[in-house]
């Protein structure tokens, strides 16, 4: 599953970092420069702010994990972009 996600500075990658370490699956954040692992904040760090990310997570998550991660990232998230 994907959803479009919104990083704008240093400060956004260390909210979003902290957040995705709360929760016991693989979180990913894909651009055109490759993809990092969220839980990993120097991997964070090497993302181009200036390109479109999407926020990469399994498809077999259950469900209400991926609601309450959803909810928890609403600020980041464009919730509309379902893939």
């Amino acid at each position: 599953m994907t959803k479009a996600i919104r990083v704008k500075n240093t400060e956004d990658i260390q909210k979003i970092n902290k957040i995705v370490t709360q929760f016991p699956f693989d979180v990913w954040i894909h651009g055109k420069s490759g993809m990092v692992d969220a839980k990993s904040l120097l991997g964070m760090f090497l993302l181009s702010l200036n390109e479109p990310l999407k926020l990469v997570i399994e498809d077999d998550i259950e469900p209400n994990q991926v609601k309450k991660l959803f909810r928890e990232l609403e600020d980041y998230l464009d919730i509309d972009d379902d893939e």
